[in-house]
């Protein structure tokens, strides 16, 4: 039994005539007929009585027209549902999030657009380190992430694009004999205790440029995990600390932003997913962050 024989069976059912139903379904009388005769010496029985004016149900055939209706009405909504998800007009999208994701306003406008264009999709999103997310995203816990390029191993598994880059800025009390000057350069900062964010690895490149810039005059003094603890103990007068620019939005009493003319020390944001993904929903909300990306 395949589902057009149930089509084919409604039809005759509600016109009451083999001739009027196969006109309807734009095939001729006598294979329509044949299909009817094999649904019921499939069934076992017949599901019509023939008459030479017209044709009726017979118990059996009653019984049948209720389960067919259920049953067409289930598949054209299976059918409905898988294309949506295809479409990604509804699924699931997991995000990981670090770094510049929140304070460059891409997170937010990536799933702003996503949910007008997609209403119905669920979003689910975390902050996680960048190596958290890159484990995630392979393992199949998250979707999608986003994180500066920390330079880690890259998994041929996975995929990252770049989607934003931004120059740095240092940061500090604002009673650092630097505060006074609005633009600094990298040697202003020779023997300066630096407090750096690392998620992850301990040899950051960050730390490499800097190191190559500064030498013996590179004066490491805390690292840490947290961007609001770089700021709070910069504010707090422990050391300086260099922020991608889009942190200057964050305004701490007592702290102070100055640009750095460094162009070689500047921070980025990628985007991460599984080459492979098939998720429609996933596929919908990555083609969306590359078009927002584009437009900057």
């Amino acid at each position: 039994m395949e589902l057009r024989h149930l089509r084919y069976f409604l039809t005759v059912a509600e016109e009451g005539h083999f001739g009027r139903a196969a006109e309807r379904l734009n095939i001729v009388q006598p294979a329509l007929s044949m299909q009817i005769k094999a649904l019921e010496a499939e069934l076992g029985g017949p599901l019509f009585l023939r008459t030479s004016r017209r044709v009726e149900l017979t118990e059996a055939g009653l019984l049948l027209q209720a389960e067919a209706v259920r049953t067409l009405e289930q598949a054209e909504h299976a059918q409905r549902v898988v294309k949506q998800a295809i479409r990604g007009e509804i699924g699931r999208v997991r995000i990981g999030f670090a770094g510049n994701a929140v304070f460059s306003g891409r997170l937010m406008r990536d799933i702003r657009s996503f949910h007008h264009a997609y209403p119905h999709a669920e979003l689910q999103c975390q902050e996680l380190a960048p190596h958290l997310q890159n484990e995630a995203i392979n393992s199949g816990m998250l979707d999608v992430g986003y994180m500066p390029d920390y330079h880690p191993q890259q998994n041929s598994a996975l995929a990252h694009e770049l989607i934003g880059e931004w120059n740095r800025v240092v940061v500090m009390s604002s009673d650092h004999p630097l505060a006074g000057k609005q633009r600094l350069t990298v040697a202003m900062l020779a023997h300066e205790p630096m407090i750096m964010y690392t998620a992850h690895q301990v040899d950051s490149h960050l730390d490499a440029v800097l190191a190559s810039l500064l030498g013996d005059a590179l004066n490491i003094a805390y690292r840490i995990s947290s961007t609001l603890s770089v700021l709070a103990m910069a504010g707090a007068g422990l050391g300086i600390a260099l922020v991608p620019a889009p942190l200057t939005q964050v305004a701490i009493p007592g702290v102070v932003y100055r640009e750095l003319d460094a162009p070689m020390l500047t921070a980025n944001l990628m985007i991460v997913s599984r080459k492979n993904e098939c998720s429609g929903a996933v596929l919908a909300y990555l083609a969306t962050a590359r078009a927002n990306a584009s437009e900057v």
